[in-house]
């Protein structure tokens, strides 16, 4: 049933887009400028695709891009889905494995989140270079898709080291501070609580967010080379004697937007 559904889904977005994109690109909330800049695009309303839902988080457009950036034709999803919209896991990373069935190797995964460090500052950039699955939910629970990967996926380089390398390297060559550490998946909608942070922080973490891990267990699950990106747009509950809010991390997530597509773009020259 599933391989019939996303033979659908594959064959509708490529009767629109017409090629197999270098690499997909996952933009979180506030951070769909990128896709803006893309040339000769094509758009496809998520509505509008078989298989997919609707994406109902602020910030996010609901929509794919497909168009060129440094000569390379990159598919950008404008806005994804996340586990505290109602949706189930499988629904949650079922654009994670269209895009591996549409033929592409690597998915770049960004997103907005809170930093757990008291150095990190609002508009920082982090490189994610491991996670801890707080949501209570994994989305490879249930019968194993065998069309795309084994029962038991390890996850040890569910990160992929060389497109790390490259980020680094490209954050270098932009004079970006580019932060690294390990991200914390929460299933929300409601933000952590102090107590919550305290025991993140206590466990090694460095940000906490409401996305991305799901995706990238799927990614790996399906042999995607994965790189993630989180934009820090608050520092998290406690930290600050301030209240969070979801248009807070827009508005920040708004303001990195230059410095954040500039790295982009230079990864996407480079990979």
């Amino acid at each position: 049933m599933l391989e019939k559904q996303i033979n659908e889904t594959v064959e509708y977005i490529r009767s629109k887009i017409g090629t197999v994109p270098e690499a997909a690109i996952v933009l979180g909330s506030g951070l769909g400028g990128f896709a803006d800049q893309l040339e000769d695009a094509v758009r496809i309303p998520y509505e509008e695709i078989p298989g997919f839902v609707r994406s109902t988080a602020p910030g996010h457009k609901g929509q794919i891009v497909c168009g060129k950036k440094s000569g390379k034709v990159v598919l950008c999803m404008q806005g994804r889905f996340h586990y505290y919209e109602g949706y189930t896991m499988q629904q949650v990373t079922y654009p994670v494995r269209v895009i591996k069935a549409l033929g592409i190797s690597k998915l770049i995964l960004t997103n907005s989140c809170g930093g757990l460090k008291s150095e990190f500052e609002p508009g920082d950039l982090m490189l994610i270079t491991d996670h801890i699955n707080f949501m209570g939910a994994n989305p490879l629970i249930g019968p194993n898709e065998d069309m795309f990967g084994c029962r038991f996926p390890d996850m040890t380089k569910a990160y992929n080291k060389e497109l790390a390398e490259k980020a680094r390297k490209c954050a270098g060559e932009l004079s970006i501070d580019l932060k690294e550490g390990t991200y914390v998946g929460y299933g929300g909608p409601s933000f952590e609580t102090p107590a919550e942070i305290r025991m993140f922080q206590m466990l090694g973490g460095s940000a906490v967010g409401m996305s991305t891990v799901p995706e990238v267990i799927a990614a790996s699950h399906c042999g995607l080379n994965v790189l993630a990106l989180s934009c820090i747009t608050n520092l998290a509950a406690g930290i600050l004697d301030q209240p969070l809010s979801a248009e807070e991390v827009i508005e920040v997530a708004g303001k990195a937007g230059k410095k954040f597509t500039g790295l982009l773009e230079k990864i996407v020259e480079i990979i």
